[in-house]
């Protein structure tokens, strides 16, 4: 037997850096030539300190930060770099010598500290990177360094799915917790880490031999050691869940009082005893991890963990006071959407609506229907509700097999129509989160689904889900054996996508006039057939439209390889590996051997070492080179690759040592 504990000392390790790659180039470009420096803003937990501490690594440069604690001290961020008495005159004098400032929570920052900035801003002698939150109130002098365009400013947007699933890779989870994650955290990489963290501390995983893990690496024992030592507070829990616009904690949702049950799909359903009774679905209590048999991965089963830093990170949801307010929120919880009968509700409910909506608490839609704005909300007022009023307030959930043929049939008629673009499938994922028993033929169609949409180890993990209950099931046999890049079944006659697959492979010829007229898998095969680039193009970006996106990058790869004009084929290139990288590991032929072969064997070395994380000063330390020369390399061999994403590299080289991009 093996135990598991997670290494205090893995706590002072840097929050490793993901993505972002384009911002991080604009707040370098802000540090050269005679730029005055940019304004960072976006919501708390995005990662702008983090990002700007990228940016500034091995550069000379002082610091300050806002705190609640000293917003009402003059200069009290300043101390450090201030005598004891000074004033903003002199204090403009002495930090002009300062080549780079960096300023974190300006929006914290003293009116007189704000003024200071600001004047360092107008005099242009340093510097500055400052970091702001958005959405909460700021000092006058902070907001007009970007409003008076003395700083250019940079909104920071949540990370994308792909670099969510990149920063998560050393936690060991699976791929429907990941995706779990990244939705209900809207990009708050604090709150990220904190999920992660309340849910390893309900687990306290110990690894014992079985079985069903025998030959496979045994899973990270604590996940949350991926975000060891990110400097982020582990106070911080809550935000929202976006399904596609569907909030999770509503699925199967009910209008109470009307007299019908319906899906987010708009399914009707029959009354039915409440999901709270499922197995393994309770509404209240805790989530944990669990080992996924035969993959060395972790999955997330149940609600949140209700820990002391969820409470205080929810707290304006859990301690609401006001007439009303409370119960409403509870109602919502167990049964939302609610439907908003103006005519019926008494002053007292209907004040108590308005005071909820204009904290940001509830949203009504242009429906009327009423529902939580952040689903996690939902969750946590669940598992503090109670057993005996959950089960009073959850009486009126419905069954959920009618929702989930819904969903089913929603999904297989886009895939007929080869559209696969997101569509909200709220039922399917809640069961899956609860631990209840998924149906192998909704199973199957995720898989295929996911599959389809290039969404690999997706489609492995429904799969999976179907084979949990019905481990028989060949449906989702053969779609776990097609996701894990198992042999095709030869294709049927209604199988358009096994008649494609001799397109992907480079040969049209094989399938002519086999394929739907007119659709875009015909176009590719025209296209493909007379080794027309710019019809390849175009192939690809109306397939990348319609969700196909590992045909894309297919489609795209084929392109870089058939145009004449060299910058026509680094276009398409850039764009292959942009799509494939979102692929969760694609290993297909048309993509093998892309880039890495036109780049010299320095360059290689050099890519090799920067893919590993190692910056420019390290590379050059090793294989005792300038600094300039590793960066002249870096520089030729973007140009080859026709990209100049550094994060893009490791998913290069991996490709390379798999002879694919």
């Amino acid at each position: 037997m093996r135990t598991y504990r997670q290494d205090a000392k893995t706590l002072e390790l840097p929050w490793p850096f993901t993505g972002r790659s384009e911002e991080l180039e604009r707040v370098r470009a802000a540090l050269t030539g005679g730029r005055p420096g940019i304004v960072v803003t976006g919501p708390a937990g995005h990662g702008k300190t983090r990002l700007i501490t990228e940016a500034v690594r091995g550069l000379d440069h002082a610091r300050v930060t806002g705190t609640p604690e000293a917003r009402d001290l003059p200069l009290a961020a300043f101390a450090h770099l201030l005598p004891d008495t000074v004033s903003l005159h002199r204090a403009v004098r002495a930090l002009s010598g300062v080549r780079v400032l960096v300023v974190d929570d300006a929006q914290l920052l003293d009116e007189t500290s704000a003024a200071l900035l600001h004047q360092l801003a107008v005099h242009g002698r340093t510097r500055l990177i400052v970091a702001a939150v958005d959405g909460v109130p700021a000092p006058g002098a902070v907001s007009r360094l970007w409003t008076g365009e003395l700083l250019p400013r940079l909104p920071l947007g949540p990370l994308p799915p792909e670099d969510t699933a990149r920063l998560l890779a050393g936690a060991a989870l699976d791929p429907l917790t990941v995706r779990r994650l990244h939705q209900a955290c809207r990009g708050d990489l604090r709150l990220l880490r904190d999920l992660l963290t309340a849910l390893t501390e309900a687990t306290r995983p110990t690894l014992l031999p079985s079985p069903a893990l025998t030959g496979v690496a045994a899973p990270t024992p604590v996940p949350g050691a991926a975000f060891a030592g990110s400097g982020a507070p582990t106070s911080a829990v809550g935000a929202a869940f976006e399904g596609a616009g569907v909030p999770m904690s509503g699925v199967g949702a009910a209008f109470e009082g009307a007299g019908v049950l319906t899906t987010a799909a708009g399914a009707a359903l029959a009354p039915s005893k409440s999901l709270a009774q499922l197995p393994g679905a309770g509404l209240v209590g805790a989530g944990r991890l669990e080992s996924v048999a035969g993959t060395g991965e972790w999955a997330w089963r149940g609600p949140l963990p209700v820990t002391p830093a969820v409470r205080e990170r929810l707290a304006p949801v859990l301690e609401r006071s006001g007439p009303g307010e409370r119960d409403i929120l509870d109602r919502l919880a167990f049964a939302e959407p609610l439907p908003l009968p103006l005519d019926e509700l008494d002053e007292v409910e209907l004040e108590a609506l308005e005071r909820l909506e204009a904290d940001g608490l509830i949203d009504v839609g242009e429906q009327g229907a009423v529902t939580l704005a952040h689903p996690l909300y939902g969750t946590v007022l669940r598992a503090t509700a109670g057993r005996l009023r959950a089960r009073r307030l959850g009486r009126t959930a419905p069954a959920y097999g009618p929702a989930l043929d819904t969903e089913r049939h929603a999904l297989v008629r886009h895939m007929e129509r080869l559209d696969v673009r997101p569509l909200p499938t709220p039922v399917g994922e809640w069961l899956v989160a609860h631990d209840a028993p998924l149906p192998a033929r909704y199973a199957e169609t995720r898989a295929r689904f996911a599959r389809l949409r290039g969404e690999l180890r997706e489609a492995a993990a429904w799969a999976r889900e179907g084979l949990r209950s019905t481990p028989s099931d060949d449906g989702c046999r053969g779609e776990l054996r097609l996701a894990e890049g198992g042999p095709d079944e030869p294709a049927g006659p209604d199988d358009v996508h096994a008649r494609y697959a001799a397109v992907r492979l480079g040969q049209p010829g094989r399938v002519a006039g086999l394929l739907p007229d007119g659709s875009v898998l015909a176009r590719h095969a025209d296209a493909l057939a007379r080794a027309d680039g710019p019809a390849l193009d175009r192939a690809a970006e109306a397939l990348a439209e319609r969700g196909f996106t590992l045909y894309a990058a297919e489609a795209y790869a084929q392109a870089a390889r058939t145009h004449r004009d060299p910058s026509a084929a680094r276009r398409s290139r850039t764009r292959a590996v942009a799509l494939a990288r979102r692929c969760q590991g694609a290993n297909t032929p048309a993509l093998a051997g892309l880039v890495l072969g036109e780049l010299t064997a320095r360059q290689r070395q050099i890519v090799t070492l920067a893919a590993a994380g190692l910056s420019n000063r390290e590379i050059a330390e090793k294989l005792t080179l300038s600094v300039r020369t590793v960066g002249n390399h870096l520089y030729g061999a973007y140009t080859r690759l026709g990209t100049g994403d550094r994060t893009a590299l490791p998913w290069l080289l991996d490709g390379s040592d798999r002879e694919t991009a």
